[in-house]
Formats: structure tokens, sequence, C-alpha cells
């Protein structure tokens, strides 16, 4: 150290600047005093911060008395030396409450430290932005007490912009950066990397927080598992779950293990950036890839890449062949791995010069070349190629198989060769078409209209029908008013009789086929043919040996053949022969080409050939048409035949008339065959007429029908419920009482149609029967124009005796069948249900208020009904009730409120709520009190009523 100078004290080193400022300074006129003066505290902390090579500074005094080393004089800048010896506070204004603030802190004896504290100081001429590492300690004086304020100062101002350009760079790259401490797990990470893992801006990070957040399958990349490695930080992917949204993000880590000689701990350095958008693209490529190669392996084309081959003056002389796909082998024969990286002329040998110079001429000109080609080394095969360039000598080729159109083509110009000839017939096809579809559409479309026409007559039969019957037993002992009644019963089964014609002509009516032997039905018909026919007509009956049996209808035959022989005695004029023949017959596709609505194969015909007038060719086509007769007016309806007709058709067979003009006629019947063995025909429509007890539930949409239909069924004895649609059917079946049978009309309106309630109320009644009854069936219950199998049908109108004799066969039927299925076990609760009970039941919808009534009726109670709550109130003013069964949602006042008021009067009432929501809000539960959530039955009911009347008889 050198010896100071003479003319310096010896704490004022010679060699710095500041020590000759400072011996200079006018210090008596500043609150210091005389350097004289000066305690020795300041004389050694003088010594040390002046021969310091770091910016140091004294504030002395209450004022902050700047005194300051050589170092300090880049932080002072232009300021320096003006700053020494004055106030801080007047030295750097721009700053001066901050450090009114530190001399305040440190004088008490305190002390502070600030990294990178940011500060706008004007030190260059105008403000600038300064970021500085500042350290404030308190200097004492000889005394002990506090004299100043000791500061460090080092300017971090351009590791700060570093440090921010860093951070820029790093969020607009998505690059974070972080240091991992192994030992503790802890992580250093800038904001970026907080931003790519979705970290909190603050506080700390770990491994382990990071590994919870990583999908399971990657955590065997994470640094802790590899430890042993030498670099546990080398590159990874990961994908990181986002536990709320289950959001997956890739992020990519990389980094380095820096070890320094003089250090003995390795420091763990590295980035992470964010991948998931290349992690996208590139699924987004590999998908693309596999799409592009399942449509270049799928494609129906054949497709290969070729690449020109050229001799020594670059002419085109071959092709070699690669990345065939799988078409080419299909479209070529040969197999891809034999013609890969060969040459066309190998593996074709006869193909074309001209097609080599067509490659040649896209290839050199960048162009697209379309053309086809015939090769007769593949088969005599026509090909149609599209080639394009695709550079570097090379092109792609899309060729395929065009050897059928070609051949088409060929076809078509010798068709055009007589295209006048085949005009000719093909419109004479087209016109035989055209008629067949007129006839057709024209019987199709009298089908329905007299379909629906005798299902709205069936209805009005029906009313009239039940309703006469119902007045012949109110007439009884009155000859003259039953013999009228009896004459409108007669028109009524006329009227039945042609309804059923109509509906038998528009294929509307429901059939009941077995399996039938012509032959002996014919014979079994004998006599009355004979009867009706009369003794003048010689009737003839012919039936093959062998003859098949036929899947149809009896009652319908029967009426055919009987509406035939009548056509026939009528045309013979009452005498004549009329022939009758049963014969086995096959109809081939010639004879079903040139005929409408038949099918080629096997049938049995029925053939009635009578010796009459015949009928002229020009109206054989219209006989089967309703109300077409060619008999004199008055003399017949014009339905026979066209029942016959619908009948035939409906039961997938043909008819045909066959007749000349004063030679005779002859209808032939060809029926289906079946190979089934011949059923035993029962006459249901015999024995007594006889009514019941039982329970049958009546779902009619028809008023006046149902009103009928209740009345004959009362009249027979039975207990009878009525619907006016299948819904209200349906409640009713809910509702617990017992029912034995459902008679419900086929053609229902609303969501749920009769099938529909059939079903479900045989779910909730399994021993209940179904009849079904309809004058016009639609295809509900039959399908292919026959009764679906066990369904029981009662078509429109129908008698008192025909209704009474269904009944007892469905009820018979229905009984073998519960016979047979094991036997339900009665409820052992039953003996405890209570009887007796006087019951109040409220309830707005009044479909579910009678329903409620008759239930609590059947079970022997005494019930009164009210629509409302005061309405209620009254009745319980009237007369007391043990139990009020009521809908919590009432019109006006609610269900709960009309029970606290009852109760005011009544402590001891029981209620029963019942409500169609899920929850009853606003009951409150005691043993008075119970809940029955809609819709319930008569069951639920009543074990309700059981749990709040435990003693009840």
């Amino acid at each position: 150290m050198p010896l100071p100078t003479p003319d310096l004290p010896w704490f004022l080193p010679p060699d710095r600047e500041l020590s000759r400022l400072i011996a200079g300074f006018d210090w008596p006129s500043t609150p210091l005093g005389p350097i004289e003066g000066w305690p020795s505290a300041l004389h050694h902390a003088l010594a040390l911060m002046l021969r310091s090579e770091a910016p140091m500074m004294l504030l002395m005094g209450d004022q902050g008395v700047m005194l300051y080393n050589d170092a300090y004089r880049s932080v002072a800048g232009l300021r320096h030396p003006q700053v020494l010896g004055r106030s801080v506070l007047e030295g750097w204004p721009e700053v001066a409450d901050f450090n009114r603030e530190v001399l305040a802190t440190v004088r008490a004896g305190g002390t502070l430290s600030y990294r990178d504290q940011h500060v706008v100081l004007n030190r260059t001429g105008e403000p600038e932005d300064v970021w500085l590492h500042l350290d404030y300690s308190p200097l004492a004086d000889d005394h002990g007490a506090v004299a100043g304020v000791f500061v460090l100062v080092k300017e971090t101002t351009q590791r700060v912009a570093v440090a921010q350009r860093l951070s820029i760079a790093q969020r607009a790259g998505g690059v974070g950066t972080f240091e991992w401490f192994p030992e503790t797990g802890r992580l250093e990470v800038s904001d970026e990397y907080r931003c790519i893992w979705g970290l909190p801006a603050e506080g700390p990070v770990t491994d382990a927080m990071l590994i919870a957040l990583l999908h399971p399958d990657d955590r065997h990349q994470v640094a802790t598992r590899r430890l042993d490695q030498a670099n546990p930080l080398d590159y990874a992917e990961y994908r990181r779950v986002d536990a709320q949204t289950g959001e997956v993000r890739w992020i990519a880590r990389r980094g380095e293990v820096v070890t320094h000689a003089s250090r003995a701990r390795r420091r763990y350095l590295g980035i992470a950036m964010d991948i998931t958008d290349r992690k996208l693209a590139e699924d987004a490529v590999r998908a693309s890839e596999r799409r592009w190669r399942a449509l270049f392996e799928q494609m129906h084309e054949g497709f290969f890449i070729g690449e020109v081959c050229r001799d020594a003056d670059g002419a085109v002389v071959d092709v070699t062949m690669s990345e065939l796909n799988p078409a080419f082998e299909r479209q070529t024969g040969i197999p891809v791995a034999e013609a890969s990286g060969r040459r066309l002329r190998d593996i074709v040998p006869d193909i074309g010069d001209d097609v080599i110079e067509r490659c040649a001429a896209v290839v050199d000109g960048g162009r697209s070349e379309e053309f086809e080609v015939r090769l007769a080394s593949l088969g005599d095969r026509w090909y149609e190629v599209r080639v394009r360039s695709v550079g570097d000598d090379r092109f792609g080729a899309l060729f395929v198989d065009i050897s059928s159109r070609k051949a088409a083509e060929a076809e078509l110009a010798t068709l055009a060769a007589t295209l006048q000839e085949h005009v000719a017939q093909r419109t004479s096809e087209l016109l035989r078409t055209q008629d067949a579809l007129r006839q057709s559409q024209k019987m199709e479309a009298i089908g329905n209209l007299t379909g629906g026409v005798a299902h709205d007559f069936n209805n009005l039969l029906q009313v009239i029908s039940g309703n006469l019957q119902l007045l012949g037993e109110d007439v009884a002992g009155n000859d003259r008013a039953r013999r009228r009644v009896s004459n409108a019963m007669a028109g009524v089964a006329r009227g039945s009789k042609l309804a059923a014609q109509l509906l038998a002509f528009g294929r509307r009516q429901p059939l009941a086929p077995k399996v039938v032997n012509i032959g002996r039905f014919i014979r079994g018909m004998d006599d009355l043919l004979r009867r009706t026919l009369g003794e003048a007509i010689e009737i003839e009956t012919v039936v093959a040996g062998g003859l098949w049996n036929t899947l149809i209808d009896p009652g319908n035959i029967e009426n055919a053949l009987l509406n035939l022989a009548i056509n026939a005695r009528d045309a013979m004029e009452g005498q004549g022969r009329l022939t009758i023949e049963a014969s086995n017959a096959w109809l081939d596709t010639n004879y079903v080409d040139a005929h409408d609505e038949v099918n080629a194969g096997q049938y049995v015909l029925l053939a009635v050939t009578d010796t009459g007038h015949g009928i002229e060719p020009g109206i054989v086509d219209k006989v089967f048409e309703p109300f077409f007769t060619t008999k004199p007016e008055g003399r017949g309806t014009g339905l026979g035949l066209s029942m016959v007709y619908g009948f035939v058709k409906q039961s997938g067979g043909h008819i045909k008339v066959y007749s000349e003009p004063g030679q005779g006629t002859t209808v032939k019947l060809y029926l289906p065959r079946t190979t089934q063995s011949e059923d035993v025909v029962v006459d249901v429509d015999s024995g007594p007429v006889t009514g019941g007890s039982e329970t049958i539930l009546v779902a009619e949409d028809d008023d006046a029908v149902r009103e009928t239909v209740v009345a004959m069924l009362a009249d027979l004895g039975y207990r009878v419920l009525k619907a006016r649609d299948a819904e209200s059917a349906l409640t009713i079946v809910d509702s617990g009482i017992p029912i034995d049978l459902l008679f419900t009309d086929v053609v229902m309106p609303g969501p749920l149609k009769s099938t529909g309630l059939a079903r479900k109320a045989c779910e909730r009644l399994p021993g209940m029967a179904v009849l079904f009854t309809s004058g016009y069936t639609e295809n509900s219950i039959v399908h292919a124009g026959r009764l679906d199998e066990g369904v029981e049908l009662l078509s429109k109108p129908y008698t008192r005796e025909t209704l009474a004799r269904k009944l007892r066969q469905v009820f018979l039927a229905q009984a073998q069948r519960n016979a047979a299925a094991p036997a339900p076990t009665a409820a052992a609760a039953a003996a405890r249900l209570p009887r007796n009970v006087r019951v109040l039941v409220v309830e707005d919808d009044w479909l579910v208020r009678t329903t409620v009534v008759e239930m609590l009726q059947l079970r022997g109670h005494e019930v009164r009904e009210a629509a409302d709550g005061p309405r209620a109130l009254e009745l319980l003013a009237e007369r007391p009730a043990d139990l009020v069964i009521c809908d919590i949602g009432l019109p006006g006042m609610s269900g709960t409120e009309l029970v606290e008021h009852a109760r005011e009067s009544f402590p001891e009432l029981r209620v029963i709520y019942a409500t169609g929501h899920a929850y009853a809000i606003g009951v409150a539960g005691d043993p008075r009190t119970a809940v029955l959530t809609k819709p319930y039955g008569s069951e639920a009911l009543a074990e309700a009523i059981a749990k709040l009347f435990p003693s009840a008889p």
C-alpha cells in the first residue's frame, strides 16, 4: 500500500479521484463541518469505501449528505461531482421519496436490501430506466449512535435488459428455461416455462408437481427415473393432461448436465417447449398418409409410376414400372411382385410404339394424355389410360378395364341397325304395361274406396243391429213390433253381406286360412249347390287324383264357389250343365310374364264352367269391377265376381275368365298350394247363446257403437267397463280393477294403437283375453291378408248371438291357456287389507278420479269425490271421513293446504297424497300421512290404506 501523502489525511487514499475531491471540498459549509472534526468511525468508513472497486456511498446526517467512491461515478453519470457533499434528497430529486424512506428506516437502526430495483434517473440529460441492487446499513459514530447510512450499489440494468430480451424471445419462440435441483426436487423456472406447463405465476415448482400432471404412460421418461444415466435431461416428449378439462398438451424437454471443475455439485439446466401443434400436424399427416394409402390400395383403377428409359440419343424406348397398387393385378392379371421394377415391354410384349410415344410426350412436354388401348396379350382387353407427368422423367398412369363398355358399345352399334324393330317391340310392351298399370291402379282405387265405405257402413250397421236386438228384448210379447224388428234385422243382414262383398273386393277382409283339400270341400257342398241351383241344372264334379292341399279361408272359398255357381245358373237361364273341376296346376314364367299380379309356381286349380250365353270380348276385362253386371236391371248387384276376385288376390292366388259368346264361360281360380296336412274345419257359429258374469273392458272410439256394445254385453250379464280410446283403456287397466277380457276396436285414434293397448294390457294382466272387432282391419292384426297367429277377431256388424258365441269361445280358449300356465301366488298381505273405510277422493282429473273411486268401491269402501279443495271441505263439513286421497297440484287450493285446513277440525284424519312428481314437495311425514306416486294400481292403493289403518277389520 502506498504511504499517505502529507497533504491528505490517512483515510483518503491519494490514488483516488474522490480522495482529492473530498479533501478539497468546502465541508464547513455542510452539516458535516470541517473534515478535521469528523468522527473516527467516519474516517474508517471512508478508508474502506474509497479503496473498494464496488460502487459505494455514505449518506451522513439527517439530510443524507453524500460521500461516494470512484466506482460510484458510473452510477452518478453527469451528476458527478455536483452531488458530492449534497443531500441525497437534492442530488437525486427524482427519487427523493424513495431515499427519504430509506433514511428514516436505516437511521432508526434498520437495514434494507433491494434486488433489481427499478428507478428512473436523470443522469445523462434525460430520464432513463435503471435497475439496481441496493443494500443499506446503519453507520455508527464513536458513541454508537447512528450517524449515517452505508450504501452498497450494483447496477444491473444491462443484465435485466438481457433477461427481458431473453424472456421475450422465450415467449415468442415458446421456449421456457429451468434449473433442476434433484437433491430437493425444486426447480427454478422462467415465466414462459410456467406458461407452457400451465403453472401459477407465483409459488414453488417441484418435480413431483410436474410428474403428477403427466400422462401415466409418459412418466417413465422423467429425469427422476434417469439419474443413473449420463444425461437424465436428454430429449423427451410428454403429454401434459389437464385434470379439470381433460385437455392434452404435448411438451418437449431438452437439457444438459453442467459440471465445473471448481464445484463438486452438478447443475441440471434445460428448456421446455409446447409441441402440441407440431404433434397435431404430425398426426394429421399420418392420418392423411393412411387415408391416401387406403385409397391407393382400395381404388378400383390400376395405377403405377413409370420412369422412361432412353437410348444413347435421348429417345424414349421403354418404361420402367414401380409403386404399383393392388388394383394393377386385378385389372391386368399380372402379379404386382412380378411387374414391379421391370420394363413395360418385358411384361406386355405387344405394347404398341404409340403408347411409348404418348408417355414420352407426357414427360417431355409436362402435359397429360388420355387414350384407349387394346392388348391381346392380356386376354384381348380394352383399357382406358390417363397419364400425367410427375417430373424427373417420371409419370403416373391410371388405367381401368373398359372391355365391358366396349362390348356394350359394339352391341349398341348392332342394336342401332335394328332400332326401328326394337322401338316397335318396346312400344308394344310399354302400351301393354301401361294398360295393365291403369287397370291395376283403377282396381286399387276402387278397392280403397269400397273398403273405406264398408268400414263406416259396418259401424252404422253395428249401431243399428245392436239397438234392434236390444229393442227386440224390450218388445217381447208384441208380435207386430217383433215382426218389424225382424224385418229390420233382415235388412241389416243384407247390408252386412253387401259390406262383406265390398271388403272382399278391396282385399280388406280378415282371412283365417286353413289347410283345405278342395276335392273333399267341393263334395261337401254338393247338396247345398243342388238346392241352390235347382233340378234343371246338371252338376258335374271332376276331381283329379293326387290333388294337392291349399291354404285358404274355408268360409270365403265356399262363398266364392256359390257365387260362381249362381252366376252360371243365371247365365244358363235356369237350365244347362255346370262343371266344377279341381286339379293341380303349374304356372310357368311364360304365363306369369303375360299376366299381372301372379307368381310362378304350383297351384290348386278350381274351374267352374257353364253352358250359358257367354260374355262379349269387349267386356270380359270389366267383369271383376264392383257393381258391373251383365244381368238385367234388378237381377244382380254386380258384386259377386268382385268378391271372388278380391278374395283370390288377397289369398295370394290368381283368377282368369275364358268365355265365348253362345258357348259358355269358364272361371279358373288358381289357389296357392301348401304341403301342410289338412285341417279339421269346425263350425263355431252353432251352439247355444249364453252370457256370463265376467268383467269386459270395451275400447271403442265411436260413441254410438260403444254404447250399443255396452248395452248388449250388459244384457248378456257381463260386468262392463268402457273407454273412448286406447290410452283411457290402459289407465283403467293400470287401476288394478280385475278385467277378464279386452274388447277393442282395431282402428283407434291417438298415439297408442289397439295392438299396443292389447300388448301392454296383457303384460299387466297376463291371464286376460283379447278380442278385436272392426269393419276394416287395415294391417295392424292382418298381414298378407291373414289374421296374425293367436289373434281373435269379430267382424262388424255382428249380432247379439254371434257376439255371445264368440265371447264364450274366446273365454274357453283363454281358460285353456291359463290352465297350462303356472298359477300366480296370491299376495300374503291381501287378508290384511282394510274394509269399510270412509274415503274422500279429491282429484281434478275426472278420469283419474272416476278410476280411483271405482277401485275403492270394489274393495268395499264408502267413497265420496270432489274436484277441488273448497268442495272437499264442504263435504267434510257435511260428514267426516276417515281418509282423504288428494292430488298435491289441485287448482286454486293445493292438496297440502286442503289437508292443513281439514286437520284443524279433524286432527286424526288420515291422508294419502297422490302425485305425478318424483318428490312430494311440502308434505310432512308422520304416521297419519302416506304418499303414492302416479300411476299406481289397486294393490298399491290397498297397501297404502292398510299401513294407515293397521287395525281396520
